[in-house]
């Protein structure tokens, strides 16, 4: 009997591990369609730096005052993810070098939630969207120029794009979203949680994604 289970992916955009994850996740989904298990995909946000000023962090800065590591563990890191993100995720490709930034992401977490009362779709689209311009092509992911045009790449309005990130809208929407998660115990990202109940953790492989999927697909 067909089984469609709801997941909630929760993610931000600046996560290289949150592409790794989404790829393995499709890639698991696309192998259980077969089996008659399918999945509606909802991304909810989370902030992994909601401090972050608007001018952004190096990313070798940033890696060495959160986690202590140097600029050598910090490449060796990169370099690792970036072959884990092609492997999951197949023509995705990641530019993580020494001179990246990281930034503040609220205002793509809004632009994400406006795409996900257009559609599941779109709002996949966008996630995508969000990813290339941010790991791909190294842009501002604070400039509304840039969230916007990700929006048009996406194939979203691009005028209700810069609508919604001139107005500020979906802030209160977004805030509670993030406080509900966290209150559920989410700390980290990914976090994929199925039906509300179960949650698989971090950037998987597909394999892993599946099994836990068809495991849960059948009740647990």
């Amino acid at each position: 009997m067909p089984k469609t289970l709801h997941i909630d992916f929760v993610s931000d955009i600046v996560c290289p591990w949150c592409v790794v994850g989404l790829g393995g996740l499709e890639t698991a989904l696309a192998t259980l369609k077969a089996e008659g298990i399918e999945a509606e995909v909802h991304f909810q946000p989370f902030e992994l730096n909601p401090q972050m000023p608007p001018e952004g962090e190096n990313i070798v800065d940033h890696i060495g005052r959160k986690y202590g590591s140097t600029p050598e563990q910090s490449a060796a890191n990169r370099a690792m993810i970036t072959q884990r993100a092609a492997e999951a995720w197949p023509g995705f490709e990641m530019r993580m070098g020494p001179a990246g930034r990281i930034w503040n992401t609220f205002d793509a977490h809004r632009l994400l939630h406006w795409a996900g009362t257009v559609g599941m779709a779109e709002q996949r689209a966008l996630k995508a969207a969000l990813f290339t311009a941010h790991f791909t092509e190294g842009r501002t992911m604070t400039d509304a120029v840039v969230l916007a045009e990700a929006a048009a790449a996406a194939g979203l309005d691009r005028d209700k794009a810069v609508e919604v990130l001139a107005d500020d809208l979906y802030a209160a929407e977004v805030r509670a979203a993030e406080a509900l998660w966290v209150s559920r115990g989410i700390t980290g990202v990914p976090a994929v949680v199925v039906e509300g109940k179960w949650l698989i953790s971090g950037g998987q492989p597909a394999g892993v994604f599946e099994e836990a999927l068809r495991q849960m697909a059948a009740g647990g």
